[in-house]
């Protein structure tokens, strides 16, 4: 067993201590290593689907406009490493290794759970790589997320659908109330999510703590325009730009990168017209909206929620397949399955369902009696199975969470994997 291996089998035995969403114990964990997130600019991301897109996009850009960029990231799609990336690589299994060991040392720190320890890591990596802006993913929530100790240069909110419920809450208003803990006094934020209630109460919690807030659809636009994109922000139009990652739905994800860079280039951070246009262009988030050629071709998508999977079919409607498609599809038990498996009615000939290796995964049978379909043994009995429903000449959809994403993408691409987080 490697260094980092063992290093992970520590950190990934804490899943016992579960997710504790709170503050206290980060911010004291924080000052015992000398506060290692003061002194960093960060964008702050919250919202139930598009984060990680946003964050992508945005990291590029920075990146092409010649910053230092740090990106955090959860859950990782193939390895640990991937949650903190520098300059758009992540950090080496040596560097986690090292700085995972250091923390288990540290006697002064309270218990942590998995996500502490590694929002605390991350911290650490930005500031030895004195990063000049980090794009910084919240885990879960926002109010009560370990991320939340900072204070951005900028927040911004993606959509917000229903999700996490007996955490979050059991309406969008309570869900957005918790997204809508990040905003800071004076700190303005980019909302890209719509509904009044969701609105009134992103709004309430703003007027509140004194911060701006730059609206979709009011402040900035996105509109396609055939294959290309069309940005309004204020006055300033960004027209036919290109975007690398797939998908209608990053019309309103990209609109919020564009609307974040004109409010940086207001707070120190310029970016050229050039620089936007080749960093929207060049950025990449595997596992979304992923198709990968072949016989059969694959689509990867980590669709995790009924919204998700609602902006996967409207893809597929839109690519107006002539082939066999075939759903691969596992779940956490905590999701809405009725309403993710509904979304792909009359767009698939034949649905596979497998349970991913993570102890939250729904049981594929109890899917299979929402909408019928073939149950698989393993994931791997499941990739087989859709492949011989599929043919050779075939597509096989895979969705439904991205550890099962991250399974079955691995055997697909030969890609090299971490264990799973059992949590």
């Amino acid at each position: 067993m490697t260094r980092y291996q063992d290093s992970l089998r520590w950190l990934y035995a804490l899943e016992s201590r579960g997710i504790k969403l709170g503050l206290e114990r980060v911010e004291q964990a924080a000052e015992a290593r000398g506060n290692p997130h003061h002194g960093l600019a960060y964008i702050h991301i919250a919202g139930s689907n598009g984060k990680g897109s946003v964050a992508a996009m945005l990291e590029s850009v920075f990146r092409e406009a010649g910053y230092r960029t740090g990106q955090f990231a959860s859950p990782h799609l193939h390895r640990y490493v991937e949650r903190i990336r520098i300059n758009g690589r992540p950090i080496s299994e040596s560097e986690a290794a090292k700085r995972i060991e250091d923390l288990r040392k540290d006697c002064s720190l309270p218990k942590l759970t998995f996500f502490e320890y590694t929002t605390l890591l991350a911290f650490e990596s930005f500031r030895s790589a004195s990063c000049d802006l980090v794009m910084l993913e919240v885990g879960l929530g926002g109010r009560l997320d370990a991320t939340n100790i900072i204070t951005p240069r900028l927040s911004i909110i993606t959509n917000i659908s229903l999700e996490h419920q007996r955490i979050l809450g059991d309406t969008r208003a309570k869900i957005a109330r918790e997204k809508a803990g990040i905003l800071k006094p004076g700190v303005p934020c980019v909302v890209g999510a719509r509904g009044g209630d969701v609105r009134r109460t992103i709004r309430s919690r703003a007027r509140r703590v004194g911060a701006p807030l730059c609206w979709v659809g009011n402040d900035f636009e996105g509109r396609w325009n055939g294959r290309r994109l069309d940005v309004r922000v204020g006055d300033a139009r960004h027209e036919e730009l290109r975007l690398g990652l797939r998908g209608r739905h990053q019309a309103e994800n990209a609109a919020c990168v564009v609307a974040a860079v004109h409010v940086l280039e207001d707070r120190g951070f310029p970016v050229s017209s050039h620089a936007l246009r080749k960093g929207l262009l060049r950025a990449k988030w595997p596992g979304r909206l992923e198709w990968c050629p072949g016989k059969p071709a694959f689509l990867f998508d980590a669709a995790h929620n009924a919204a998700g999977c609602e902006r996967l079919s409207e893809h597929l409607q839109e690519m107006k397949i002539d082939r066999r498609v075939v759903l691969l599809f596992g779940a956490a038990k905590d999701k809405d399955h009725r309403k993710m498996l509904a979304a792909f009615d009359s767009l698939v000939d034949r649905r596979v369902y497998v349970t991913p290796t993570v102890r939250r995964a729904e049981r594929a049978e109890r899917l299979a009696d929402i909408r019928p379909g073939t149950v698989a043994r393993t994931v791997r009995d499941g990739v087989s199975r859709a492949r011989r429903a599929a043919g050779e000449g075939g597509l096989i959809v895979v969705a439904g969470s991205i550890f099962l994403v991250s399974e079955v993408r691995a055997l697909v691409k030969g890609v090299r994997t971490d264990p799973p987080i059992q949590m």
